[in-house]
């Protein structure tokens, strides 16, 4: 048990749990290799044609990334672990199924035939718990659309696959990943233990391992521990997907399960836009707004948004047709910071349907460059000193970072006041970033305030990233800039304390990335302490 803190006992219970948690299963008994699923089981989550229709021409697109998927080429070595992950998981089924075309179903079968020959099967991402447990879930969920009507030999060899991934995942439990990513392992071998014949301990195993998860993940507020929209949908997905398993097979629901689904529909809720797409934080993009509308179809009840998420870390801010979401949590834990971006204080904004003040998105699936500068703090709407990063980032996650975020909200009125500030820059610095949000109680007066708390003046740079739809033009003064949105109402956008400037900016938070602009408000130290004071007002 090298590297274990020998003061922290958590540590230890941990390590002791995960050695008799591998230790094997009782052997599953399948008999001869079945012929086919005993439960038919199906993925409850529609896939997009036009992602499909991607695929047919030999490219597989995951989040923002597109890279050549053929039948002997898999992403190449230039691939990136996310990008690896969702092809050898096997997750363009969903996607092949949605065109549902001869064409499509011929071309799931080649590529599946292919890797299963050993041209991706070979590969050591395609044996990580995570990637076993999405491959699992697909062949089983999609196995009419892929081996139904095939030839013999080929169904032979998916159903040979599909014990050796059961098997093998089932010994490797639980998962060496400790984020969103184990839920989605055992989600998988839950799959197996209700589709296969005889089975029943895989299931059990799942559920059993699931739970412990689920605690340890899952937060008190209904949040995740990875503090990103996206994961929390991931999570909030397998487990309905879960929870409908269990129903298949006539298995009571246990309640930590149908609580855990309770708790977070509300906490997703709070992290959606108005056109119904989740707020672009820590590796979230708008794409998954179709699967968090499925989603929230297939919950208990309709979810009504919560406006504070005190464990994530994550306020909303709500009045008229306007919606607010600002990041207020310190980073994800070390290990669970893999995607994190350092976007302390950051904080997106909605009118509508329509997306004014936004993050730049993400690119978790490209190369380390790319994903880099969108997990930047200039790629935030929100203040940069020095054109330093609030939190250091690395390759598998964060180095420096925030260590105490302070909060304080209050409301009168259907008016909303707040108050916030973070240490990111107090290592280098010796800074603190304060920043104040007012939304009167129309909706259409937003007020700001930053400031740096420093012992000599700092060279900052506070963003407000506009979404690619919003038409953005200086006034003829130069203190204010016009925001049109797409639904035709205008907004003002006034600062004073600091050179205001309307400049290029890139959006990544859904398709392939586009143009767009930012409004800049910069200082140096030759101009004194940070104080800038900024509004967006409704015209008219």
């Amino acid at each position: 048990m090298a590297g274990l803190d020998p003061l922290d006992p958590r540590a230890w219970v941990r390590a002791v749990g995960r050695i008799f948690g591998r230790l094997p299963t009782p052997p599953v008994r399948l008999g001869r290799l079945p012929d086919a699923p005993a439960v038919p089981v199906r993925d409850p989550w529609a896939g997009e044609p036009q992602a499909g229709a991607r695929v047919l021409k030999g490219e597989f697109f995951v989040a923002g990334t597109a890279r050549p998927l053929e039948p002997g080429l898999w992403g190449g070595a230039e691939a990136s672990p996310v990008w690896a992950e969702a092809a050898h998981g096997f997750l363009w089924l969903r996607e092949l199924r949605a065109v549902g075309s001869d064409a499509a179903r011929l071309k799931a079968r080649a590529l599946a035939q292919a890797w299963i020959a050993g041209a991706g099967r070979a590969t050591p991402v395609a044996a990580r718990a995570e990637v076993r447990g999405n491959r699992l879930s697909a062949l089983l969920a999609h196995w009419d659309f892929l081996a139904e009507s095939a030839e013999a030999g080929f169904r032979a060899s998916v159903m040979a696959q599909v014990v050796e991934d059961a098997r093998a995942l089932s010994d490797m439990l639980p998962p060496e990943t400790i984020d969103a990513r184990a839920i989605s392992a055992l989600r998988g071998l839950a799959v197996a233990g209700v589709a296969l014949p005889g089975a029943e301990a895989y299931l059990a195993r799942a559920i059993r391992f699931l739970e412990q998860e689920v605690a340890r993940q899952v937060l008190a507020d209904g949040g995740h521990v990875e503090r990103s929209p996206a994961a929390l949908l991931s999570v909030f997905a397998d487990l309905i997907e879960v929870r409908h398993l269990l129903g298949a097979v006539r298995q009571t629901v246990p309640g930590w399960l149908a609580g855990a689904i309770e708790r977070i529909a509300p906490a997703l809720a709070a992290l959606r836009h108005g056109d119904g797409a989740p707020a672009l934080f820590n590796g979230t993009r708008e794409e998954s707004a179709g699967r968090l509308a499925q989603a929230f179809a297939q919950a208990p009840a309709r979810a009504r948004a919560v406006q504070r998420l005190p464990e994530m870390g994550f306020q909303r801010l709500a009045a008229g047709r306007t919606v607010i979401v600002i990041d207020t949590g310190v980073p994800a834990p070390r290990g669970q910071d893999r995607l994190a971006h350092a976007g302390t204080l950051a904080f997106e904004m909605s009118v509508g349907r329509d997306r004014l003040v936004v993050n730049c998105g993400a690119a978790p699936a490209a190369s380390a460059a790319w994903r880099d500068a969108l997990r930047a703090t200039a790629a935030h709407s929100t203040l940069v000193i020095a054109d330093v990063n609030s939190s250091e980032l690395r390759e598998g996650g964060l180095g420096r970072r925030p260590e105490e975020v302070a909060v304080q909200r209050h409301e009168a009125n259907g008016a909303h006041w707040l108050d916030a500030s973070h240490d990111g820059w107090r290592k280098p610095f010796g800074a603190i970033h304060r920043r104040r949000l007012y939304l009167g109680e129309s909706g259409e007066d937003v007020r700001g305030e930053d400031s740096i708390d420093s012992a000599t003046p700092q060279p900052f740079a506070i963003r407000f990233h506009l979404h690619p739809s919003i038409g953005a033009s200086l006034q003829q003064d130069g203190a204010g800039v016009l925001l049109r949105t797409p639904s035709g109402t205008g907004w003002v956008f006034r600062a004073e304390g600091a050179r205001l400037t309307l400049e290029e900016s890139i959006y990544a938070g859904g398709g392939e990335p586009r143009r767009s602009e930012q409004i800049v408000l910069s200082g140096t130290p030759e101009d004194g302490p940070c104080l800038v004071k900024w509004a967006i007002s409704k015209l008219g």
